[in-house]
């Protein structure tokens, strides 16, 4: 009977550490989970914030130019004219620039991702 119950114990012992490794690795891929949600949802504030304030920036620039270029031209509507062909240009480059762009942030996300 002891070989029965040697058996038995070694059974129980390999459950025990087949099941304490099952919670442990839950426990993992739930921090894992939570950091990587933590660290998505953090980026795309930060991207929000910073692309906002960018953007009004930009806006304001933009007007700036188009005014100034207008009064070059002694035409308010060139300049808005032109401001607006320079920003149809940046458009079209990056529509071109899309796919190597796309990989770029695919890298860098990936690195951060993933480790």
């Amino acid at each position: 009977m002891s070989v029965f119950e040697n058996l038995h114990n070694t059974t129980d012992k390999a459950t025990d550490l087949g099941e304490k490794y099952i919670k442990t690795s839950r426990q993992y891929f739930r921090l894992k989970i939570f950091q990587q949600v933590s660290f998505s949802i953090s980026l795309f504030a930060k991207l929000f914030a910073i692309g906002s304030l960018l953007f009004i920036a930009f806006l304001f620039l933009a007007i700036y130019s188009a005014l100034a270029i207008g009064s070059l031209f002694n035409n308010p509507a060139y300049g808005f004219l032109i401001v607006a062909g320079i920003f149809i240009l940046l458009g079209l480059l990056m529509y071109l620039l899309r796919k190597s762009l796309e990989t770029l942030v695919i890298r860098t996300l990936s690195e951060k991702f993933f480790n």
